[in-house]
């Protein structure tokens, strides 16, 4: 017999806050799977990498998933950062992400990590990614995903320091914070001459309760969308600083051109140093990532593209988690991230009071 833990868990077609759900076949094994509905991105599949120690990443790709496939046809698979031995999310556990071999027929990726460092088996499937020449988003700490030894050859993705994945696939790894961190947060200022490419269609009000990133590596050849205005303080009405710190601003997202770990596959990545679970409670932060998936597949970009949740969203305040109890305290499963779910908020000790969000309790 199929244990339960590998069945189809039906999720029945109920509305939920005025949403109708689709069937998805979800469990409590490595991952997510939301089918997608009807929709531009029918037949395009994208998977999701889910593993940051500070910014919550566990709770805001299952988001952005449920809106790619319930509202744009996208089909959908979420993999997370897991205790190998309890199957809990766990985003300290840097070594162990189960389930990349979806990626075998994805034609996206989104990711959103720090400091990964797989094994070989589940890096082999992202190096074929890459070597296939096929898309990637990468969202806040992206710029320095992988540390440690994980390599293709020569091709190092580790080795953040000097020109690892960071640099190699996005044009840039990990520098300083810019703005002050946990204090000052950051406006999208959109770059003018770039003002009419696709994936600004819609976009007007980006702001992140993260602060700005330093940018220091990026060249002519990278299209720089928006940048990243320091502001007063982490209220979204505030105003950006003055002074030097935004003479110039800080590139805050961006489209590159990559060459894969073969030497030869050329493809295209989109990265924003936003992206932290609260920082998508806005919502034309949340459009830029959906219209970078459109524009990266090859798909027409909408004109402004639906980006209302599907599911109430209760994003935790980003900070490294330390008490050791934590995570297996909160024993989050990736089914707790499926269609119908939504947990409350945990932040973590010290955060600061941020009341722009539904904390769910």
């Amino acid at each position: 017999m199929i244990s339960l833990s590998r069945r189809f868990l039906l999720t029945l077609s109920l509305g939920f806050c005025g949403t109708a759900l689709s069937l998805t076949a979800a469990d409590d094994g490595p991952g997510l799977h939301f089918s997608g509905k009807d929709g531009p991105g029918k037949g395009k599949k994208i998977v999701f990498l889910a593993g940051d120690e500070e910014y919550r990443s566990e709770e805001s790709l299952p988001m952005l998933a449920k809106i790619l496939s319930q509202r744009h046809g996208f089909d959908c698979t979420v993999l997370f950062s897991v205790d190998p031995e309890k199957g809990y999310i766990d985003p300290n556990q840097q070594k162990n992400i189960p389930g990349t071999e979806a990626l075998a027929g994805a034609d996206l990726m989104i990711m959103a990590l720090r400091f990964r460092d797989l094994p070989p088996e589940q890096a082999q499937p992202i190096t074929d990614f890459l070597n296939a020449g096929k898309p990637v988003i990468g969202l806040r700490t992206s710029t320095h995903a992988f540390n440690g030894k994980m390599a293709a050859g020569d091709w190092t993705y580790g080795d953040w320091q000097k020109g690892g994945f960071g640099m190699k696939i996005f044009g840039e790894t990990w520098v300083a914070h810019h703005g002050a961190h946990k204090k000052e947060g950051t406006r999208g200022v959109i770059v003018k001459e770039n003002a009419d490419n696709p994936v600004l269609n819609g976009v007007e009000d980006v702001f992140g309760a993260t602060d700005v990133y330093t940018v220091s590596h990026l060249t002519d050849a990278d299209t720089i969308l928006l940048r990243g205005a320091v502001t007063e303080s982490l209220d979204p009405a505030s105003k950006p600083v003055e002074g030097e710190k935004n003479e110039p601003m800080q590139p805050l997202a961006w489209l590159h051109e990559y060459t894969g770990p073969n030497g030869t596959a050329e493809g295209k990545s989109f990265c924003t140093t936003a992206g932290a679970a609260v920082d998508l409670v806005n919502e034309d932060l949340r459009r830029l990532v959906i219209n970078a998936a459109y524009s990266l597949t090859g798909l027409k970009v909408p004109d402004k593209a639906d980006v209302a949740l599907v599911d109430p969203y209760h994003p935790s305040f980003y900070g490294f988690v330390k008490e050791k109890d934590f995570w297996p305290g909160r024993n989050l499963k990736p089914s707790d991230f499926d269609l119908g779910k939504a947990p409350p908020a945990k932040d973590p000790p010290g955060s600061p009071e941020w009341s722009f969000r539904d904390k769910g309790n």
